[in-house]
């Protein structure tokens, strides 16, 4: 069994990380791309009436719980008013009081949308609905036309599109044409629906939905017809019988009530418009994570203070350069001095850039290497030996910053960065081995931490890579198991074939 512990911790460890990371990208859409940006909608609704006299109470019906869109945010205008909201079944009503309006009075509402694509379509079933009481001869027709629609039809969806189809293209002495008025319009057709609906005892409702035309200063409402097959409301269009609302539609109301009533006022309307928005994508997932019933973001790195957010950006990314420096050390053989030296080294290379910063870390690590040697000679212990290193190392960052800044490299500045601890125990590695391996070595292993590093600084620079662990730090559970993977590796390394393949050669010679 114990065996079979590691492999069951990696493959714990990666789909922990992975199906959290699914989640975030599938459920809450969070971007991919650092530079993502996500679509949103401004609708304002203007309303505008001339008070008569006394207290006033104006209502507004506002969407509460709209298919395919979530309210980002919303805001009132209304000076001089007291504000309540009331929830009235799927929608909210917007009610303003005040005691003594004078002159004509302008009110405001308005909502950010951020289409999320879930339908909320689902609804229980409220049952069969009353009959309405026909007289004649529509009664006769409406019995008539609902048997014929229902031979052509196999479920409710389809028999409601089926009878808009029928009142749409209704031939002069059909059954259907008793119902057609000359001055139909989408609301009225949509009302004689629900009562021929309501004979075949089929739940339906009137819908004010908006079309999202950007830039529109008067967008007219429209009416469409959402019929219950049991499970969940289905929009029909109730000119068209087309199923389902189009990208572009936005339902704003449910029922057959005004969207607007005035007490005390007269000449009141509102009129929409609608403006598109581009914005960040991560900032508006973030709104969208708070309209949502989960608590996952509430432990994200998002939700930390900026400063913090800033140094974990940088953090986040160590493991990613562990885990290289583990694949190139242990499967490509490259001798490194240390093993997170070049982790650290690579992330001052993101400040300094690659080229200045090798330039650098070889100067500061010659320079180094020349007082370590003299100091030899003094022959002090270990800790002060390395104390006077450090002491050797700061002041020679110091000298080449005054330096540089004169000279105008102002990049060399960065060289403050450094770990300057670190670079004290290279220098006293290298002098080490230098000292009991010869030069070669010391300077194979120098060179081996600086294409580490280099290798290191090139994936932990990567903003794509940097911004898919800072808003999915599940993922370092995946690089976790992929380190654990490369802990047991015991094979040659890439390097170790080379030198094994010059000895097969040379053999053969002598051979």
């Amino acid at each position: 069994m114990k065996r079979f512990h590691l492999p069951i911790l990696i493959v714990l460890l990666s789909a922990i990380g992975l199906g959290v990371f699914a989640y975030k990208v599938s459920a809450l859409g969070m971007p991919l791309q650092p530079d993502a940006t996500a679509e949103t909608w401004l609708v304002e609704a203007r309303v505008r009436y001339q008070p008569t006299g006394g207290a006033t109470t104006v209502e507004l019906r506002i969407p509460n719980r709209l298919p395919n869109f979530s309210i980002l945010d919303e805001g009132y205008v209304s000076r001089g008013y007291g504000l309540n909201t009331l929830s009235q079944a799927d929608d909210r009503v917007a009610q303003w009081t005040t005691r003594q309006p004078r002159g004509e009075q302008v009110l405001y509402y308005r909502a950010t949308l951020y289409r999320d694509g879930d339908d909320r379509s689902e609804a229980e079933y409220p049952g069969p609905v009353a009959a309405p009481e026909w007289t004649e001869p529509f009664h006769s027709a409406a019995e008539a036309l609902i048997d014929d629609v229902r031979e052509r039809s196999s479920n409710i969806q389809s028999f409601a599109s089926v009878l808009v189809n029928d009142l749409a293209n209704a031939p002069p002495a059909s059954n259907a044409a008793v119902f057609i008025e000359s001055d139909d319009n989408r609301t009225r057709r949509t009302e004689t629906l629900i009562e021929l609906l309501a004979t075949a005892r089929i739940p339906a409702r009137q819908v004010t939905a908006l079309r999202l035309v950007d830039g529109r200063r008067d967008v007219e409402p429209q009416t469409w017809l959402e019929v219950h097959n049991t499970r969940r409301w289905v929009p029909i269009d109730p000119e068209t019988g087309t199923v389902e609302y189009p990208d572009d539609v936005v339902v704003w109301s449910h029922g057959s009530a005004p969207l607007l009533e005035v007490s005390n006022g007269e000449n009141a309307e509102v009129r929409f418009a609608v403006s598109r928005g581009v914005q960040d994508a991560l900032a508006t997932i973030q709104r969208f994570g708070e309209t949502l019933d989960t608590r996952i973001l509430d432990f994200s790195t998002l939700d930390l203070p900026l400063g913090t957010q800033n140094t974990y950006r940088v953090l986040l990314m160590v493991p990613l350069g562990a885990m290289i420096i583990v694949f190139l050390r242990n499967v490509i053989g490259i001798q490194t001095f240390g093993t997170f030296m070049p982790v650290l080294i690579a992330l001052s290379f993101r400040e300094t850039q690659l080229l200045t910063g090798i330039i650098l870390f070889t100067l500061i690590v010659s320079l180094g290497l020349v007082v370590r040697f003299y100091l030899e000679h003094l022959r002090l212990l270990l800790v002060p030996r390395l104390a006077a290193v450090v002491s050797v190392v700061i002041m020679l960052m110091l000298a080449i910053s005054v330096l540089s800044h004169h000279l105008g490299f102002e990049r060399a500045l960065a060289l403050s960065l450094f770990p300057m601890v670190i670079l004290a125990m290279t220098i006293e590695r290298m002098s080490v081995v230098w000292e009991e391996h010869g030069p070669a070595d010391a300077i194979t292993q120098g060179v081996g931490s600086l294409v580490v590093a280099a290798a290191a600084y090139g994936l932990m620079a990567n903003r794509q890579l940097e911004h898919l662990l800072f808003v999915f730090p599940e993922l370092l559970l995946v690089l976790l198991a992929i380190t654990l993977l490369l802990g047991r590796y015991t094979g040659y390394r890439l390097t170790e074939l080379f030198r094994f393949g010059r000895i097969q050669d040379a053999m053969r010679r002598t051979d």
